[in-house]
């Protein structure tokens, strides 16, 4: 069994996220690459390396970027990832939530047999679907600090041009990059803000069969049935407008690089 990692101050674990980026060594205990998630197969090097720095600095928010920068990951190369992130993590959620909209109706067609196993089932999906949507509120959250931090930093130093066309061309850029940006995450909340309510009314029969487990109960689900269905079919509409939007602002980003 691997040892766990020494308790490190922020400044130790900077000491270590940059020896352990220049050596290599990516193999990080599997409790701790959860923090940010492991990269996608095929993913560059950059990412693999980024995935590390990110886990080895997750208690040290105040410094962080400063490391990334100094290890070559610019707040726009971070931020393109985040949203990458953010988008794949709302495909997943929105996978589930549509398994367990399935499960919900297989469960209202129920004709007997073990109606303990219907509801572990049902319960089952709810939880995954609610591990999903705390997953979805992480990244969102992940992608709203480094634009942040991003677009401060990017403002401050406007004021270091001596060139003032060059500066209006970069102030003009920033006002893009901010606009693209506005749109991004308002989509984002807004399929943020259907997820909750969705939750809340599926966890309100999830409990409420586990207290009736009878046929009555059933026929309860079933008359919820139509309300859940509108619901869900809300929040996945809202969730791939977001996902559009993301893949507009991660094309607009690396066009951007290219240019």
């Amino acid at each position: 069994m691997r040892s766990p990692l020494p308790q490190l101050t922020c400044a130790g674990r900077r000491a270590e996220a940059a020896s352990r980026a220049n050596r290599g060594h990516f193999a990080v205990r599997a409790q701790e690459t959860a923090l940010t998630g492991l990269p996608k197969p095929g993913r560059s090097m950059r990412t693999l390396r980024y995935a590390l720095v990110a886990t080895l600095l997750s208690a040290c928010a105040s410094p962080y970027y400063n490391v990334m920068e100094q290890l070559g990951f610019p707040k726009r190369d971070i931020l393109v990832d985040r949203v990458e992130e953010a988008r794949d993590s709302q495909e997943q959620a929105a996978e589930q939530f549509k398994d367990a909209l399935e499960r919900f109706i297989a469960v209202t067609g129920f004709k007997g047999g073990a109606l303990q196993e219907k509801y572990d089932q049902l319960e089952s999906e709810y939880e995954q679907s609610e591990a999903r949507a705390t997953d979805v509120h992480r990244r969102v959250a992940g992608v709203e600090d480094v634009a942040e931090a991003l677009f401060d930093e990017w403002e401050a130093e406007l004021d270091q041009y001596t060139s003032a066309s060059l500066r209006r061309s970069s102030e003009r850029r920033l006002q893009e990059t901010r606009a693209q940006y506005g749109q991004l995450i308002r989509a984002m909340k807004r399929a943020e803000a259907k997820m909750d309510p969705v939750l809340a009314a599926f966890h309100d029969q999830v409990l409420f069969l586990k207290h009736n487990l009878n046929a009555q109960a059933i026929a309860s689900l079933k008359g919820n049935l139509a309300s859940i269905e509108s619901d869900i079919a809300a929040l996945i509409r809202e969730m791939e407008a977001s996902i559009r939007e993301a893949n507009r602002f991660i094309d607009a980003m690396n066009m951007e690089q290219v240019s």
